[in-house]
């Protein structure tokens, strides 16, 4: 507990060392300003600063599991969000800094030199620092009030020159990466499956990431997502989160019987967990095979639960094969080298970073430089990948130009 302290006390000195810096482009902003206006601005600052700390200082010293859920959210997101904005600000208060520096040295060698520009330096800094800071403040705020539910419909043609004529035209609906125990807005989360079931789908796919650890985080949820229905059947697999490898438990059989406890939450809403089975879509006598493995990763940070042979075997003899697998990483690690029958795999689990740009064909976020394949379709050979980004959040609660989706898929034959 001393070690806890000592820590939480040198993190506060820093933090509060970033403020003390900051400061000082709101006391040259504001300098001009009136008096109420000034100091309306500095008790806001110091306000909102001790404000963090403290929440800070109760998150590290007491038990967070004593306060509810959204609260331990809401005190992590508002030190991120506050000392985030804030390294904005720093960086360009250290830039001018810089160059008043060089200008105060130049002054010296010319002993008495006058600057030229009519604004102080320092205060034109300070005004440019405050908004660099102020853009990353409010894009966040605002991507936790609004981005974090605005949920997309994207229709994504895929051709299967092998597809069965009676199942030409179905519509696949994809889901993925849940993460119920982020949610705070449970109005707003039956408005996102409330615009799903309107797509009418014949099928429904979901890829993984039901919960962020624990089978309890659906508790609140499971009544609206049991809403989710199609005439083919809802299939779902497990992802990375779901086997509570990021949480510490008292036993082993403790942590069994949450991944029990989830797949019972699967079956309770009428959803068919395969877990490294597959499942064969008929309509009219035809069909296809579905496909669902438990995760498997192509990178060594995440585990390879799955079993995609004992999955695959039996599916041989079906014209059009779709594998739910959560990590697109397997797609290249091992369907593609090994199993290049598989026409369509469906994956989540990148979340496009909760943060991207996404104009026209341009599409990029800072995730791309991890995953190959992170976000919408790929395709080698005959073969094809659709990352999905996911339908809740995790980690900052929110999204910045990267939306949480659902997918609708028209699988046609040509």
């Amino acid at each position: 507990m001393t070690s806890r302290i000592v820590g939480t006390a040198l993190a506060t000195v820093l933090f509060l060392l970033i403020d003390f810096y900051v400061f000082q482009a709101v006391r040259v902003a504001f300098q001009a300003a009136s008096p109420l206006i000034y100091h309306g601005v500095a008790w806001s600052f110091w306000g909102l600063t001790a404000l963090t700390l403290l929440l800070f200082w109760l998150y590290r010293l007491t038990l967070p599991d004593r306060y509810p859920r959204l609260f331990q959210q809401f005190m992590l997101t508002g030190l991120f969000v506050n000392y985030f904005s804030k390294v904005f600000v720093l960086l360009f208060l250290f830039i001018g800094d810089l160059a008043r520096l060089g200008k105060w040295v130049v002054q010296q060698v010319r002993s008495g030199a006058a600057p030229a520009d009519d604004i102080p330096r320092s205060e034109l800094v300070s005004q440019v620092a405050l908004a660099a800071g102020a853009v990353p403040f409010v894009a966040m705020s605002y991507g936790i009030l609004s981005g974090a539910h605005d949920y997309r419909i994207r229709h994504q043609r895929v051709v299967l020159p092998h597809l069965p004529r009676a199942l030409d035209g179905l519509r696949a609906v994809q889901i993925s990466d849940v993460h119920s125990g982020s949610f705070f807005n449970k109005t707003a989360v039956r408005g996102g499956i409330d615009l799903l079931l309107r797509e009418k789908p014949d099928v429904v796919f979901f890829t993984g990431d039901l919960v962020n650890n624990q089978a309890r985080e659906m508790k609140e949820y499971k009544a609206i997502f049991e809403k989710v229905k199609a005439p083919l059947g809802v299939y779902s697999t497990f992802g990375n989160h779901d086997y509570g490898d990021y949480v510490r438990w008292p036993s082993e059989a403790a942590k069994r019987q949450n991944l029990e406890d989830l797949a019972r939450v699967h079956r309770e809403m009428g959803w068919d967990l395969l877990i490294d089975e597959h499942r064969l879509l008929r309509v009219d006598g035809e069909s296809l095979a579905v496909i669902g493995i438990q995760n498997y990763s192509g990178n060594d940070r995440f585990p390879k639960y799955g079993n995609l042979p004992k999955a695959h075997h039996g599916t041989e003899d079906q014209p059009v094969k779709i594998l739910l697998s959560h990590d697109p990483s397997h797609w290249r690690a091992q369907v593609i080298p090994q199993f290049s029958d598989i026409d369509l795999m469906l994956a989540g689990h990148t979340h496009g970073m909760q943060f991207g740009v996404e104009i026209g064909s341009i599409q990029w976020s800072p995730v791309k430089y991890v995953y190959k394949e992170w976000a919408g379709m790929y395709q080698e050979g005959a073969q094809r990948l659709y990352v999905n980004r996911g339908y809740g959040y995790l980690g900052f609660p929110g999204r910045i130009g990267m939306p949480p989706e659902i997918t609708v898929l028209e699988l046609v034959r040509a």
